[in-house]
C-alpha cells in the first residue's frame, strides 16, 4: 500500500466513543515520552530486518498471515535475525491500534498478531465507535483488561509522541508504502517468503 501521508491533525482527531482524547497541537509532555521499540529475536543476531506496517494495511496482514510465520519460525527464533516492527499511521484506526497493542508492552506482538489476522473485522465494524469497540475485543482476546485499555486509548501524549516517531522514521528511512523492509541497511518493497529467504541468506553468506 502507498502511503498518503496524513496530518497530525487527521491522525490524533479525537471522537467521544473512542475516548482518546488529544490535542493537534504538540504537547510538550509527548516530547519526554520514549517509544520503545518492539523487537523480537536475539540483539546479536547478525541480519538487521525492519518492518514498516500498518494495522490497516490488507498487504500486511497478508504477509503476516503468509510469510512472517515462516520468517520466525527459520529466522527468528533460530537467532539469524533480530526483527524490528514499527507501525506506519495512514489514519487513526492504525494509530488506535498501535495503542492498544501497547496498552501491555509484554504483549505487544500478540495484540498486532490478532489485530492483522481480524483486520477486516474491525477494520470495517462501521463508524469510528464500533470500530475502537471492535478493536477492544481483539485486545480482551489478547488478556487486556478494560481498565489498561481505556487508560491506553485515552492517552492523548502517547498518540502524539507515537506519531511523531513514526513520522521522523519514515522520513529518514524513505518509506513509502508497506509493508516495507529494511535487511542490514537495504530496503526492500512487498515480497513473498522465498525472495525474503533470499534476501536474508545473502547477508548471511556475506
Amino acid at each position: 500500500m502507498t502511503i498518503a501521508t496524513p496530518t497530525r491533525r487527521s491522525l490524533l482527531k479525537g471522537v467521544a466513543a473512542a475516548t482518546l482524547a488529544t490535542s493537534a497541537g504538540l504537547p510538550a509532555m509527548a516530547q519526554d515520552i520514549e517509544v520503545t521499540e518492539m523487537v523480537l529475536g536475539d540483539a546479536d543476531a547478525p541480519v538487521e530486518v525492519i518492518e514498516y506496517a500498518s494495522l490497516t494495511c490488507p498487504h500486511c496482514a497478508r504477509f503476516h498471515t503468509d510469510v512472517f510465520p515462516q520468517l520466525r519460525a527459520n529466522y527468528i527464533d533460530t537467532g539469524k535475525v533480530r526483527f524490528v516492527f514499527r507501525e506506519v499511521y495512514f489514519d487513526r484506526f492504525g494509530l488506535w491500534g498501535g495503542m492498544l497493542a501497547r496498552c501491555d508492552e509484554s504483549r505487544y506482538f500478540g495484540v498486532v498478531d490478532l489485530l492483522l489476522k481480524q483486520q477486516q473485522d474491525w477494520s470495517g465494524a462501521g463508524d469510528p465507535a464500533a470500530i475502537v469497540q471492535a478493536m477492544r475485543r481483539v485486545g480482551a482476546q489478547a488478556g487486556l483488561s478494560q481498565e489498561q485499555m481505556e487508560q491506553c486509548l485515552s492517552d492523548g501524549d502517547k498518540a502524539q509522541a507515537l506519531v511523531d516517531e513514526y513520522q521522523r522514521n519514515a522520513e529518514r528511512d524513505n518509506v513509502r508504502g508497506t509493508p516495507s523492509f529494511i535487511i542490514n541497511g537495504t530496503p526492500y518493497g512487498n515480497m513473498g517468503y522465498a525472495a525474503f529467504a533470499q534476501a536474508i541468506d545473502a547477508e548471511l553468506d556475506g
